[in-house]
């Protein structure tokens, strides 16, 4: 596996990124039409209302262009759970690196706003396996499963990161 995290920078997202995040969405092939929905919806919050907003939007950038995105904020009603919202790169990028840069660079900022755990869904569905694993390798561990819940067939994996 060659890592592209030393070419990487990862930073707060732009409104000039916005396209190109859309694109890497839609390429990842792995979200239906009301899930991409809801990611421009969240992407653009997190744009027009920058570090004062519930989501907190950030893009690993490999020779200045939109590898990856990752999408988090505090989760509500609780006291220092952060809910990891978004996380995607794109396909030629995915398996160097890129994933896991994004994915420390939340846990770092999380932590450092007080945050102690970490929390991430993903789907239960046989497309969705590579992406459980990597939530495991990173220290993520399967903490719920419910089934059929995002479609028959389609359960909903809750994965937790203690960050303190």
């Amino acid at each position: 596996m060659d890592s592209l995290a030393a070419q990487t920078m990862v930073r707060r997202s732009r409104q000039e990124d916005r396209a190109a995040v859309i694109a890497l969405l839609r390429a990842t092939a792995f979200f239906r039409p009301d899930e991409l929905e809801i990611a421009i919806e969240v992407l653009d919050e997190a744009l027009d209302k920058g570090p004062d907003g519930h989501y907190q939007s950030y893009i690993a950038a490999v020779d200045g262009t939109p590898a990856g995105w990752v999408c988090f904020g505090p989760t509500p009603c609780t006291v220092g759970t952060y809910d990891i919202y978004w996380l995607a790169v794109a396909p030629a990028s995915q398996g160097k690196g890129i994933g896991a840069a994004l994915m420390r660079h939340a846990e770092t900022l999380i932590a450092g706003r007080g945050g102690r755990l970490a929390v991430v869904e993903t789907s239960g569905r046989p497309q969705y396996d590579p992406t459980r694993r990597f939530y495991e390798r990173i220290g993520y561990r399967a903490a719920a499963e419910l089934p059929e819940y995002y479609a028959p067939g389609d359960a909903k994996i809750i994965y937790l990161k203690h960050l303190v």
